[in-house]
């Protein structure tokens, strides 16, 4: 991290002085840039003149003392918190009273990190991401006692650099680690409820939604050894709020050495590096065209969507007031399971099959029988679904199918409220502007929206209702509405609306 930091400065222009406490490691890791930056030459990535420019506003230096003339210090040393303390108390006694103090942590607290400072006014965070060159985003931290100038002389080098600055409060996780937290802990959550396993809450979450990476994917590319402790870590700082329950399923395989990648086993398995999918049985029994399909939906627009579906690929629908007997039951529901959502609509439980219309069941589709569905039934709707479309360029594709247990809401609606709430709980938290929130997630974990964008886009009274129905049929308190969400979804404002001052 901290080479890369110092490659982006050294891009800039900006002389930066390189210390190891490791005698030689310094020396050495500046010798690999110069062959990284060789390679990309040749590959048309740098001209030799950058290089060169480069590597001449780098310089080794082998003993602290002789960093006194810097106007800025960045540390990017073990996540230890006394032993960053020590570094900075140190580091008073040699820079001058106004250089900059900045940490790289990513879990500590800033105003932790300066309470040992004799100026603790002018320590600030500045958390880039890995690898630095390429990650063009850094949470700029304010602790408790850091002077607005220090901050805005960070975004501004930020910018200089190539990156995008972000400020944000110290609190546990800053932004990008704090709003990550709903990604992989109701990801868990919903694979302990055995509502569907990790391969197929992966399948719905990158065909479906359009994350680059599933919840388990990545938690095995990260290794649990450093996922897990996060998880623990931001919930026991904030006193054990349930938004932020990690599962004990990743406990119990980082205890049984089932990190992921790294050692070749852990939601998957790996040969050579390479994932192997689990086998998985294929669906032999023939798929059975409905007679007719009968739809409901909570929102006159899916409704239209799913019929206009239905005409275009010739399925024939049931246009009564009340579904005919042998009628395929179609429900697009939000944040409630088939059961309930079959007696709310007043139809017979045997013939109902719900769908998320969250997800463009054009491309994959999420469906969920109730625990009493006829299979009959269900096959009839996996034949609907799993019918050759056309696409933009009218060319024939067609659509997967995941098929899950009955669940309070589907895999997609769970896990995009949880985001998108989390997100709006830091908003109302002031830790971060909407504007930051989005930015740092979109860059720093590389989501196809940012949480508040997407909650738009989405539509904040729909995610409303996913989080209130979840929250009265779990009674789980990790499902309640923020404060933020639930005053502009009652106006039909945008999530990015941020209170007038007076």
């Amino acid at each position: 991290m901290g080479l890369g930091i110092a490659q982006i400065a050294a891009q800039a222009g900006i002389k930066v002085l390189l210390f190891d406490a490791k005698l030689g490691e310094a020396e050495r890791k500046l010798q690999s840039l110069a062959k990284t930056l060789k390679v990309l030459a040749e590959k048309g990535k740098f001209t030799q003149e950058s290089i060169n420019s480069t590597l001449s506003n780098l310089l080794v230096v082998n003993e602290l003392s002789q960093i006194s003339k810097a106007e800025l210090v960045i540390e990017a040393i073990i996540e230890d918190l006394s032993i960053k303390q020590q570094l900075f108390a140190n580091l008073e006694a040699i820079v001058s009273p106004e250089a900059i103090l900045a940490t790289n942590t990513s879990s500590l607290s800033v105003t932790a990190i300066a309470s040992k400072c004799q100026y603790p006014q002018r320590v600030a965070g500045y958390h880039f991401f890995n690898p630095v060159p390429l990650m063009k985003v850094v949470e700029v931290i304010s602790g408790l006692s850091t002077k607005p100038s220090v901050i805005d002389t960070l975004i501004n080098l930020a910018k200089r650099m190539g990156h995008l600055g972000v400020t944000a409060k110290d609190t546990p996780g800053f932004i990008v680690n704090h709003a990550g937290r709903a990604y992989g802990t109701e990801a868990l959550k919903i694979l302990g409820e055995n509502i569907a396993d990790f391969m197929q809450i992966d399948t719905i979450l990158t065909q479906g939604v359009g994350f680059r990476m599933g919840p388990f994917e990545l938690m095995d590319l990260t290794g649990l050894d450093v996922s897990h402790p996060v998880m623990e870590s931001i919930y026991n700082q904030y006193y054990q709020e349930p938004r932020y329950r990690p599962h004990p399923l990743t406990r119990q395989m980082l205890n049984g050495n089932k990190l992921g990648r790294k050692v070749g086993e852990g939601f998957y398995r790996y040969e050579e590096g390479r994932k192997v999918l689990p086998y998985t049985p294929s669906l032999d029994e023939p798929k059975r065209d409905p007679t007719s399909v009968w739809v409901g939906a909570d929102i006159d627009e899916d409704k239209e969507r799913i019929i206009n579906y239905l005409i275009e690929n010739n399925i024939p629908i049931d246009k009564s007031s009340h579904p005919n007997s042998d009628s395929l039951v179609l429900l697009a529901i939000y944040g409630e399971d088939t059961t309930d959502a079959a007696l709310r609509y007043e139809v017979n439980a045997r013939q109902v099959v719900a769908i998320d219309p969250l997800l463009d069941f054009q491309k994959h589709c999420n469906l969920m029988p109730s625990i009493v569905t006829d299979k009959e039934f269900t096959q009839q709707a996996l034949s609907v679904f799993s019918k050759e479309t056309s696409n933009n360029r009218d060319k024939d594709i067609s659509t997967s199918v995941t098929i899950i247990s009955e669940s309070p809401g589907f895999v997609a609606q769970r896990v995009l409220s949880m985001i998108i709430n989390l997100a709006c709980d830091m908003a109302a938290q002031h830790i971060a502007t909407p504007k930051d929130i989005d930015n740092a997630v979109k860059i720093g974990l590389g989501y196809p929206y940012g949480p508040i964008e997407w909650g738009d886009k989405l539509g904040p009274q729909r995610i409303l209702l996913i989080l209130e129905r979840l929250l009265v049929s779990t009674g789980d308190p990790r499902y309640r509405p923020s404060s933020w969400l639930y005053r502009r979804a009652k106006h039909g404002i945008s999530l990015f609306t941020q209170q007038r001052t007076f």
